[in-house]
């Protein structure tokens, strides 16, 4: 899996003008599924991000995690995380996973914050066209990929 994760002080999703998910301070999350991803890779997320430091303490240092601060997230799908843009002007998509995948694998995601004690946990429609509200604060943007980050 991966993820965009942006630290904000809120974020929304609409779809059709109509809105379907949205958080105060936290994260807005930008997730992607490929082939090879499963449970393990969604546990191991959904723990990275609940206890990531990036919120700052009272000295302006990065030593509150998204459970200190009582954050939420807004999980929004996005299979164009996997693009293949080596070649060509147009990239190819084959590297991520097929809905019937993608689907479920995102809202287990979304599951598994909840049970790691994240506060408020919203979601995006999967598949629809979304308009993605975020407000950066920082900013901080975190690029988190399991293929990278469960060999350490």
């Amino acid at each position: 899996m991966r993820v965009v994760l942006q630290r904000v002080t809120r974020g929304a999703v609409r779809v059709n003008d109509e809105l379907v998910g949205a958080v105060g301070e936290g994260f807005v999350i930008l997730a992607g599924v490929g082939h090879a991803d499963g449970e393990a890779q969604a546990q191991w997320l959904a723990r990275k991000i609940a206890g990531l430091r990036v919120f700052e303490d009272e000295g302006g240092k990065f030593n509150r995690s998204l459970l200190d601060v009582g954050g939420g997230c807004l999980v929004v799908s996005q299979f164009t995380l996997f693009a293949d843009a080596r070649r060509g002007r147009r990239p190819g998509f084959t590297d991520a996973a097929p809905p019937e995948i993608a689907e479920p694998l995102i809202s287990r995601f979304a599951e598994l914050l909840r049970a790691e004690g994240v506060a408020r946990v919203e979601m995006g429609v999967f598949g629809a066209r979304m308009e993605v509200e975020i407000h950066n604060s920082g900013p901080v943007t975190i690029w988190l990929d399991t293929d990278d980050l469960m060999r350490v």
